[in-house]
């Protein structure tokens, strides 16, 4: 005779165990102790208006790759709108945000968000030369980029940039961070 198990509560697909035994929410946790760097993508599609539009991406997991040739590597969450853009534009940004930056990587930092346009329409920036694309005024350094290879990895895309153009701030700011959740500052 079958016995009737009682319902046990809904499980969050995050806290179900890949079969490798670690859970998102255990990766998420473990990986939140890793201090990084904050950084801004941008990029500008041409196609998108009679002008064009800058999108830009708040980052992470960013780091550089090789010195010679100099490469950089940035990951996207695959189907986001920058990781559709860097697909088809060649060339792109990176600002590496300064401390007192926060504002701006948590303005590019929102989901769903309809268009870019108002979040770069009182943001100070240059267009990169090389790239088209947005350059931070008042970032610790600015890089334009063209991508040199594309790796799927899981849910995200590895794009791999060869450096073409960098910039250097003059002054003393510290870098802004990211941990356990939350922008940092150093020190």
């Amino acid at each position: 005779m079958l016995q009737k198990t009682p319902a046990s509560p809904p499980v969050s697909d995050l806290a179900i165990p890949h079969a490798e035994g670690v859970s998102n929410d255990e990766f998420r946790a473990a990986m939140s102790r890793l201090a990084a760097g904050v950084v801004l993508v941008t990029a500008h599609d041409p196609d998108d208006g009679p002008r064009g539009e800058d999108v830009g991406m708040t980052a992470t997991a960013f780091m550089s790759v090789s010195l010679d040739p100099p490469l950089v590597l940035v990951s996207l969450r695959n189907g986001s709108r920058m990781d559709d853009l860097l697909a088809d534009v060649p060339a792109w940004a990176v600002s590496i945000l300064a401390e007192d930056q926060r504002h701006v990587a948590g303005r590019f930092a929102m989901k769903n968000r309809v268009s870019d346009r108002l979040l770069f329409a009182d943001l100070p920036y240059t267009r990169g030369e090389e790239s088209g694309a947005p350059l931070v005024d008042g970032a610790l350094s600015v890089l334009e980029c063209r991508t040199e290879s594309r790796v799927v990895a899981g849910d995200h895309t590895l794009v791999v940039g060869r450096v073409l153009t960098v910039g250097l701030s003059s002054g003393n700011a510290g870098p802004l961070t990211y941990f356990q959740g939350k922008y940092r500052r150093l020190g």
